[in-house]
């Protein structure tokens, strides 16, 4: 029912109540007092005259009323129209389809159409922001939109006509929008409408993000290699070369308008505005480049890493957060070998640069220390569940073993979690079998959930991923976790491990494991089997000391051969089937050559077979670096549970871990792989070839 009507309604019941008053009042006088006193008929003719005066009244001022309310509700429906038209907020009706029916001025003059004509483009081709999919008419929505420089904040109100307007109103004046928008809409959405306003941002963002830009970053930056470069350059070129880092550092920093504090020989603290931190990441952060080139005689390049942190909590004073988060980002940074940046931002860390291998750490006094701080953790424990890496490889098992041997040095309990033989340790499984060693040692993943205590401390050796270990669920079992490992640190890594020694300039596991042997109170001594393990770990993890191999890890090995480890014995271990050597050769033979430096192969693995798909891969791709002005190789198998297996090689500067690293996966500069669940290698190569040639454009790699 029209409003207007109802308000008739209303107006007439209050001018008809005088007239029903008197008349119920008529009544009671007659019943009360009748007609036989005068006052009784004084009452009734004062009832009866009044009673006439209110009929006459209503029907003569009805006509007049009727005309005063048509005529304020013409006004008032005027003023509301003149006053949608000057609203200092830009505002306009839309269909479902995004055409704008209806604007008023100021909506006119922000996307500069006159106010005379019409406007006939979709609101999207002023607005990019709004798509036809946005603004289906479906529901409300609120979102941030830009028009040349201004911004907007767009407020889209939807509006259900059918139930706005109940019947259309015959004064056209009355009816005039109602009219237009049923003309305009001859769709099953004809009752839907959409009233847009545009609320001006522009200067509200700029204030929020100046006062963004204020906030503070905290950085350290640590010379990775000071000791090592030191050691070899002349004492009297020591000044110069610290004097020219130094310089280099303060230079670069200044251009963010850095405060830079030199607090250690080799460590720097600087702080930063938000604002400048893209600036660092559009340069790429040239300054590890740069230190690396300066040279007054150093035959080792110093490099550098640099840990940068911000609080992305608004809500509070962060800058100790920040430290915190920079203090864990350089961690990170150097955990992944140095020779980069890491920027952490809440839970978000981003790495730039690491495109070299590392510098060789020759100083051994972190394996002493952790080898000290290990045997102090075991004082207070009882039980020890030793676990690597799902499907273990040579490397896996023998620091496994080691690990196991120092242990049981302490008369503590140990076990080693092995769900799976693969091919690439049987042979070292059935060497322990063979002399009747480690009955009841190995244990399944439920056996292990099963023994563990208050008193058990959980070991991680050749692994740091969490998602990556033979049973994961042991990690949240206990409350001490000890990790092993030389792979490059991800954003996946172990939390809050009670003792974490992470090497990535170990060329193996088993020879961090070999060196802090020889720091031990109670030095372990090996049983035969047990160094042949461990030797062939550093013999598969080098390529028979071919790949990151360095002056620590003969010394390591040279130590393993002292303990009863066989050259000859372990070489026969590992000899190749017929089978994977066809698979291998057919990887090379399916090589194609991609950007002239890169090879990529694939193999395809018999399901019959019982080896590990990742062996014949993995040879394939160190056969792949022989060949001339090849940088790095990529090879893949397809394997029957559905997992697409890459083994990543390089020989020189490129870092293929940073590749392996935008399809989840890791491991060193030269040495690194992934597992890809579902994905065809076709595919792969696709987006392999895609991140190179990015990578490649960035200097990346």
């Amino acid at each position: 029912m029209n409003n207007d009507k109802r308000v008739k309604r209303r107006v007439q019941l209050i001018i008809l109540l005088p007239v029903f008053m008197s008349i119920g009042l008529l009544v009671a006088t007659v019943y009360l007092n009748g007609f036989s006193s005068h006052m009784g008929i004084i009452a009734i003719a004062l009832l009866v005259v009044f009673l006439i005066a209110s009929l006459v009244l209503y029907f003569s001022l009805m006509p007049h009323l009727s005309a005063l309310l048509t005529d304020y509700s013409l006004k008032q429906g005027k003023i509301q129209k003149e006053l949608l038209h000057e609203l200092e907020i830009p505002y306009a009706i839309l269909d479902t389809d995004g055409h704008i029916m209806w604007a008023n001025n100021m909506f006119h003059d922000t996307i500069g159409v006159a106010r005379d004509k019409r406007i006939k483009k979709s609101v999207d081709a002023y607005f990019a922001e709004l798509l036809p999919e946005i603004i289906d008419g479906s529901e409300s929505v609120d979102i941030n939109v830009n028009y040349e420089d201004r911004k907007y904040r767009a407020s889209i109100k939807r509006i259900d006509l059918s139930r706005v307007f109940e019947e259309v109103h015959e004064d056209d004046e009355k009816g005039e929008v109602t009219q237009v928008l049923r003309e305009e809409n001859p769709k099953k959405n004809a009752n839907v409408v959409l009233a847009l306003y545009l609320f001006d941002e522009t200067d509200l963002r700029r204030l929020e993000q100046e006062t963004a830009d204020q906030k503070l970053y905290a950085g350290l930056l640590y010379l990775d290699n000071y000791d090592e470069v030191m050691n070899e350059l002349e004492d009297v070129k020591h000044s110069i070369l610290t004097a020219l880092i130094e310089r280099k550092i303060n230079m670069y920093l200044a251009n963010v308008d850095s405060i830079v504090k030199h607090i250690e020989n080799d460590k720097y603290f600087f702080v930063f505005k938000q604002k400048y931190m893209q600036t660092l990441r559009d340069d790429r952060f040239s300054i590890l480049d740069e230190v690396k080139s300066i040279n007054v005689g150093n035959q080792i390049p110093m490099t550098l890493s640099i840990g940068i942190g911000c609080d992305a909590d608004s809500d509070r004073n962060g800058f100790v957060s920040a430290y915190e988060n920079a203090r864990i980002a350089i961690g990170m940074a150097m955990g992944r070998g140095g020779d980069q940046a890491a920027v952490k931002f809440g839970e978000h860390v981003t790495y730039y640069g690491g495109k070299s291998a590392g510098t060789e750490k020759t100083t051994r006094v972190k394996a002493r220390v952790k080898a000290q701080a290990f045997e102090e953790l075991l004082l207070s424990k009882e039980k020890v569940l030793i676990m690597a890496h799902k499907r273990p490889d040579a490397d896996a098992f023998g620091s496994s073993i080691g690990i196991y041997r120092m242990v049981s040095a302490m008369n503590k309990k140990a076990y080693v979690v092995l769900n799976e033989v693969t091919d690439a340790i049987k042979p070292l499984v059935n060497s322990f079998k063979a002399a009747n060693m480690y009955d009841g040692v190995f244990v399944t993943s439920t056996e292990a959930v099963a023994m563990v205590d208050q008193k058990t401390v959980v070991v991680v050796c050749d692994v740091n991923k969490p998602s990556m270990t033979e049973c994961e669920e042991l990690l949240d079992m206990v409350p001490t976790v000890v990790v092993f490992d030389h792979h490059r640190q991800t954003t996946e890594a172990i939390k809050a491990a009670t003792l974490s020694y992470i090497e990535p300039f170990a060329s193996s596991a088993c020879e961090m494991i070999a060196e802090m042997y020889q720091y031990m109170s109670k030095s372990p001594k090996l049983k035969i089997q047990e160094a042949d393990a461990m030797y062939a770990g550093i013999l598969i993890d080098t390529d028979n000391f071919l790949t990151k191999t360095g002056v620590r890890t003969f010394e390591a090995a040279s130590y393993l051969r002292k303990s009863g480890a066989d050259v000859v014995r372990v070489r026969k271990m590992f000899r190749s089937s017929m089978v994977e050597l066809k698979e291998r050769a057919q990887g090379i033979s399916n090589a194609e050559i991609f950007m002239n430096h890169f090879a990529l192969s694939y193999v395809d693995h018999d399901a019959d077979s019982h080896d590990a798909p990742t062996v014949p891969v993995a040879k394939a791709a160190n056969e792949l670096l022989n060949v001339e002005n090849i940088d790095a190789s990529f090879v893949v198998t397809e394997a029957a549970d559905g997992i697409l297996y890459v083994s990543a090689r390089s020989i020189g500067d490129v870092n293929v871990q940073i590749v392996m690293e935008r399809f989840n996966g890791g491991g060193h500069a030269n040495i690194a792989g992934a597992q890809l669940q579902g994905k065809k290698k076709e595919e792969f190569f696709g987006e392999l070839k895609a991140v190179l040639e990015e990578m490649s454009r960035a200097g990346e790699i």
